[in-house]
């Protein structure tokens, strides 16, 4: 037993001394890293990683006992000179890289750590192409720009704008990061999208070159996406070029939180330059743990251990070095060994002069690695820990806007919430979204000082005024024209779009360039497709909309209503000295006048026992019944009924009247300009039936509809240049060289006609059509241009610009070749005769039955004030009774109370009783 228990013994022994000889724990760890010492990162970042790199070797919780040692390099932002830094690096047997900040350096030291298997951990590196499959041993601590550009698209749809312009350092940077706004944007449906690209060294005066080219363009909000500069020189060009007023929106990638919070609090007045400055700055939530460390930054500046204030890509920093410390503790502990070996591929190499053969591969680089993936501690940027993506998880942006040399935060975006005025970390557990109605942002102050919302762009302006097209006509030049010796453009079209632009909320700076030479009519169709291929930024005139062209380009409201129309020859009907009367029927003339009658007698039986005027001699009351009631046709009665029963006969009596009379004078007007057509063309359906030639006018699209959509053989169609060949082809006709009718549009035949009275309309236009002004695809004046017309109409303006032009001579009217208009039967008008009849010979009812009832009151009264003895019987006959009636009826009403009066004041005596004596 003894035996056994000493082999035992010895079997832990040697086990044990095997363990500590493979497992041994390695005295220090090199760690590189690369990145521009002299730059607005690398200023917050050197303090802040070393500040970690000492509190890690004196930390007892993570590599007890082994050194952590960080080697740092400067990169002098420098592709080349950070590729050779890293080089000599890797020879010092790093595990693992932190850096570069530059995007085009990590892409290069990217590949190294590829081929070496070190892993690549960056804090400042945001090119969103530096991906997970390309660079597999690439690690980033930062957000990447695909968050950022998403974010900013984002602020840029919450706004409303559709059409930005993306100023950036031509690097990989620059390129790749608004490549990602660009594809963000798309995602909104943004209409125009600019890239204007910087030097990667650039000068002020590439500043103020790319800024004077943007003012070309019609967008006004700008992302403006390069790396810190300290000096803020594109807004400081921005405001000697005016760029920073009420106008334009200025957006800024996180560079401009990073470079503001790097500002010492006695270099803010450089913040004047961004008012109104709209901003992103990587979300870093509250904690005492950062509460700290900047309690302890403070203390390092007056140390002069930091020169820099602290920005986010200093605490990115700290937090950067503690996960390659933690990875490396994990590793530690799982038992593994650092140890290099070399490639065969750098040895079989013919580049001695280089020593790549002194370049070794980390034998545990995919584990550590790993390690780092599987990274979760809480650092001073919240809780650190990594996607598939090997990008760290995203905390979210803030929204900063400076406003009076002050950053204010108005919001904050995660990828849960969307936009939130709440920190995202204060909205766990609340319900998801994205709704565009839970979307909020604070106030915002924007360049110029207002909280209005800017429009973010503009038509045109001073350097670069609209471009419209005004076509150059040799006929009906009242639409258009150019008067002589002036270069002045003036018109009818002229004058209602110099009047709609007046209706427009912002300036618009135009210039007009004519189109045609002078001598005949341009092509409108021609004139249209200049406008879609920009050569034109509108076309302002006669122009139709027809559906050919609105394919093409974008028309506003129509300011003018036509459609084409057939104008020929016609004459006037002869006249006759009876045509007053065609207007009514004879039956509806016959009502008509026994209505005047009927009217005069009930209005005289109502009235006459109250109304003086209507009393007299039989003779003047007849003349007074006469003309009461013929005199209401023209309101000029002196008499005025007082009874309550007149009046109301008189209200539907004058409400007939009202109607008859205004009927009267429609019809007769009608007839009056009623005209006979003197050739056999009825319509359009005649003039396509037959073989005769047919006008138009040149330029005009009614000869594509004539030809393609009517079918009319383009033999038979004869171009016509001014109204005066309107005229000659018209009298000749169709057998002497001329044409039978011309078919223009209703606006043209109407200027044509509005001087010649020889020619007429035939039948109604037969297409509908107007004419509107033609921007380009898209474009928001269009918009404006149609709420500007209808605003016109409203006001009254669009007429009195119609009248100013076409009616200093007569408006020009439509004579329209028609057949005779029918009279108006009584049919059309019974049930307001019925109304009338109903309501009169019921009034005249009731007037009846209240003279009999006061007759018979008035008969009892009688009779007891003149009661007779009882041997005395006295009869009446029916005849007698009938007479006294209507002798009770003439008399004045007053007399009749006055006789009641009498009665209730002299009562009836007693007949005394006759005694014998």
């Amino acid at each position: 037993m003894k035996h056994l228990g000493f082999l035992s013994l010895l079997m832990i022994w040697v086990v044990s001394r095997t363990c500590l000889v493979g497992c041994k724990k390695p005295v220090s760890i090199n760690v590189g890293v690369i990145f521009t010492f002299d730059s607005v990162i690398g200023r917050a970042a050197k303090p802040a990683m070393e500040a970690a790199n000492s509190d890690i070797n004196e930390s007892p919780t993570i590599l007890n006992g082994t050194d952590f040692n960080l080697i740092m390099k400067d990169a002098n932002c420098n592709a080349f000179l950070g590729s050779i830094e890293a080089y000599q690096v890797i020879e010092q047997e790093v595990v693992a890289i932190i850096g570069p900040q530059s995007s085009s350096i990590a892409h290069m030291v990217s590949s190294m750590a590829n081929g070496l298997q070190v892993p690549l951990v960056s804090y400042a590196a945001t090119d969103p192409s530096l991906s997970a499959k390309q660079f597999p041993f690439f690690v980033r601590t930062v957000q990447s720009d695909s968050n950022q550009m998403n974010v900013m698209a984002s602020l840029v749809d919450f706004y409303g704008w559709k059409e930005v312009i993306a100023i950036y350092v031509d690097d990989d940077y620059g390129r790749n990061g608004i490549a990602a706004l660009n594809d963000e944007l798309d995602k909104r449906m943004a209409k125009s999208f600019y890239r204007l690209s910087l030097p990667l060294h650039f000068m002020q005066s590439d500043i103020v070159a790319l800024l004077k080219e943007s003012k070309l363009l019609g967008p006004r909000v700008y992302i403006v996406h390069v790396n810190p500069d300290p000096q803020l020189r594109i807004f400081a060009a921005a405001e000697m070029l005016q760029m920073m007023t009420g106008d334009y929106v200025w957006f800024a990638t996180d560079w401009l939180s990073t470079t503001i919070d790097s500002f010492a609090p006695m270099n803010r007045t450089a913040l004047r330059v961004l008012q109104g400055v709209v901003g992103l700055r990587q979300h870093i939530p509250e904690s005492n743990q950062k509460k700290d460390f900047m309690s302890r930054w403070r203390k390092m500046q007056q140390k002069g251990l930091a020169k820099s204030e602290l920005n986010a890509y200093g605490l990115c920093a700290y937090d950067t070095v503690w996960t390659v410390a933690h990875s490396i503790d994990k590793y530690i502990k799982d038992g593994n060994n650092f140890t290099f070996s070399l490639s065969g591929k750098l040895n079989d190499t013919k580049t001695s002069q280089l020593h790549l053969e002194k370049l070794k591969v980390f034998d545990g680089g995919a584990i550590l690695l790993d390690h780092i993936m599987n990274t979760s501690f809480s650092g001073l940027t919240g809780q650190v820990r990594f996607g598939s993506d090997r990008n760290i998880v995203t905390s979210g942006f803030d929204v900063i806007n400076i406003d009076k040399m002050a950053v204010h935060t108005v919001g904050y975006w995660s990828d849960v919430f969307g936009f939130s005025v709440s920190p995202p970390e204060t909205l766990r557990g609340t319900k998801k979204s994205h709704s565009e109605l839970d979307q909020k942002l604070g106030s915002v102050t924007w360049p110029g000082g207002k909280t209005e919302r800017p429009r973010g762009w503009v038509i045109a302006d001073k350097e670069r005024p609209l471009r419209v097209g005004v076509p150059h006509r040799a006929s009906f030049v009242e639409f258009v024209m150019e008067l002589n010796g002036t270069h002045k453009i003036v018109g009818y079209c002229i004058d209602v779009f110099t009047e709609a632009l007046k209706f427009i909320p912002y300036n618009v700076p135009y210039k007009f360039e004519l189109f045609g030479d002078g001598q005949s009519n341009p092509n409108y169709n021609d004139l249209v497709k200049m406008v879609a291929d920009n050569v034109f930024d509108a076309a302002v005139g006669d122009i139709a909309i027809v559906k050919s062209r609105t394919e093409m380009v974008d028309f506003s409201q129509p300011y003018v209503t036509t459609g084409l129309v057939i104008v020929a020859p016609i004459h006037n009907t002869k006249s006759s000295a009876w045509v007053f009367l065609k207007p009514f029927t004879t039956d509806m003339w016959c009502m008509t006048a026994g209505g005047f009658f009927i009217i005069a007698v009930v209005i005289w039986i109502l009235e006459h026992r109250v109304n003086d005027d209507f009393r007299g001699p039989p003779r003047r009351q007849l003349v007074t019944m006469v003309m009461f009631s013929f005199s209401t046709l023209f309101k000029t009665n002196q008499e005025v009924t007082v009874s309550s029963l007149g009046r109301l006969v008189m209200v539907v009596w004058l409400f007939l009247l009202m109607v008859i009379t205004s009927s009267y004078t429609a019809n007769l007007t009608s007839i009056l300009t009623v005209q006979q057509l003197s050739s056999p063309v009825t319509g359009i359906d005649s003039l396509i039936a037959n073989r005769w030639p047919i006008g138009y006018q040149v330029g005009s699209f009614a000869y594509g509809y004539l030809s393609e959509t009517l079918n009319i053989h383009t033999s038979r169609l004869v171009k016509l240049h001014t109204p005066e060949e309107y005229e000659t082809a018209l009298r000749l006709g169709p057998d002497n060289g001329g044409v039978a009718a011309i078919v223009d549009e209703l606006t043209y035949v109407e200027l044509f006609l509005s001087k010649r009275t020889d020619f007429g309309i035939i039948g109604q236009p037969f297409t509908k059509s107007g004419w509107g002004f033609a921007f380009q695809r898209g474009s928001t004046l269009a918009d404006d241009m149609s709420t500007a017309i209808l605003k016109l109409a409203e006001t009254g303006k669009l007429q009195e610009i119609h009248a100013r032009w076409f009616c200093k001579m007569g408006c020009p009217g439509q004579r329209r070749a028609k057949s005779e208009p029918d009279q108006l039967h009584l049919a059309s008008f019974w049930g307001l005769y019925l109304l009338c009849g109903v309501i009169t010979l019921a009034a005249l009812l009731v007037f009846m039955l209240r003279m009999v009832r006061q007759y018979v009151r008035y008969r009892r009264r009688q009779m007891k004030l003149h009661r007779p003895s009882s041997s005395v019987r006295t009869t009446t006959g029916c005849s007698q009774v009938i007479f006294n009636f209507f002798d009770f009826i003439d008399e004045k009403e007053e007399a009749i109370k006055n006789m009641f009066m009498q009665c209730e004041i002299n009562p009836v005596p007693e007949t005394p009783t006759s005694s014998t004596t």
